[in-house]
């Protein structure tokens, strides 16, 4: 009873204290994941999230230091399982109602919004294609050309393939 009284007094007090990032079918998944791992990370959760919380059969014959890091690891993980409902819209709600981590949790909104290699293979040959054929509009400030050659280099990044800054140097005075 606790451990669930702890979790609660934790969530009312970071729902209430920051603006949680939304995943919804119209926000850029790789944007909101990594603001949320930034967001698990300042809460101390990040860890289990990416590393995974498996509930021992058995603990038996466990010294109660020991037991006391199950539990904490519990609670955490339970914490950012909670974070994540708390942060999808009622679709991928539905979509990780059954997890029993947070790992699975993350892994389920992973697969459903950024798709398996196949579909990263395509979105990075778009990806190079769209960096390719980028020109500068007649309207647009420099800054902004700018700022979308960078942000489709963060793309390419988050998918697997680093740009070195020299070509998005040479991509931006190119054109």
């Amino acid at each position: 009873m606790f451990e669930k009284k702890k979790i609660e007094s934790e969530m009312a007090s970071l729902t209430n204290s920051i603006s949680l990032p939304k995943l919804t079918k119209t926000v850029n998944y790789d944007n909101w994941s990594l603001k949320m791992k930034v967001l698990l990370g300042s809460q101390e959760n990040w860890e289990v999230v990416e590393d995974g919380f498996d509930e021992p059969s058995n603990t038996t014959g466990w010294s109660n230091a020991q037991l006391k890091v199950l539990k904490d690891a519990r609670v955490k993980d339970k914490t950012a399982l909670y974070i994540l409902y708390q942060v999808v819209d009622e679709s991928g709600f539905e979509k990780i109602a059954s997890a029993k981590s947070s790992k699975e949790a993350w892994d389920i909104l992973e697969k459903a919004y950024k798709g398996d290699d196949r579909v990263k293979q395509v979105r990075l040959q778009t990806l190079r294609g769209e960096l390719e054929s980028m020109r500068m509009k007649e309207t647009e400030r420099v800054a902004e050309y700018i700022t979308r050659v960078e942000t489709v280099a963060n793309h390419l990044a988050r998918n697997g393939e680093t740009l070195p800054a020299s070509r998005v140097v040479e991509k931006i005075l190119s054109h």
